[in-house]
């Protein structure tokens, strides 16, 4: 007995690898695990190495008041804008498991 796969996913997995070849569910189910395991890594290394000083402390009123604003650049901005990635893969594999 085959499982209840829905439509749109069937469409978005499709639509995404352009063929019209049927899916193994069951691979998919097998493997969504060890891709959620490896992007919540990757997200973790991407949050750990975030720079240090935008701490809670600022918000009850300690930390540093004569901190500037700083716009960021170069590598900060590409880990910046790769934890943003990490993290929107990481939610959509989360509700692609619920999905399937």
């Amino acid at each position: 007995m085959q499982q209840y796969t829905p439509p749109f996913v069937q469409l978005l997995i499709y639509g995404m690898l352009l063929s019209n070849v049927p899916i193994d569910m069951n691979a998919i189910e097998n493997l969504l695990p060890m891709v959620q395991i490896a992007l919540s890594v990757l997200l973790i290394g991407a949050i750990l190495l975030q720079q240090r000083g935008a701490g809670l402390g600022g918000a009850f009123g300690g930390g540093d008041m004569d901190q500037t604003y700083n716009k960021r650049r170069g590598a900060e901005k590409v880990l910046f804008d790769a934890t943003i990635i990490l993290a929107l893969l990481f939610a959509l594999s989360a509700a692609a498991g619920f999905l399937i």
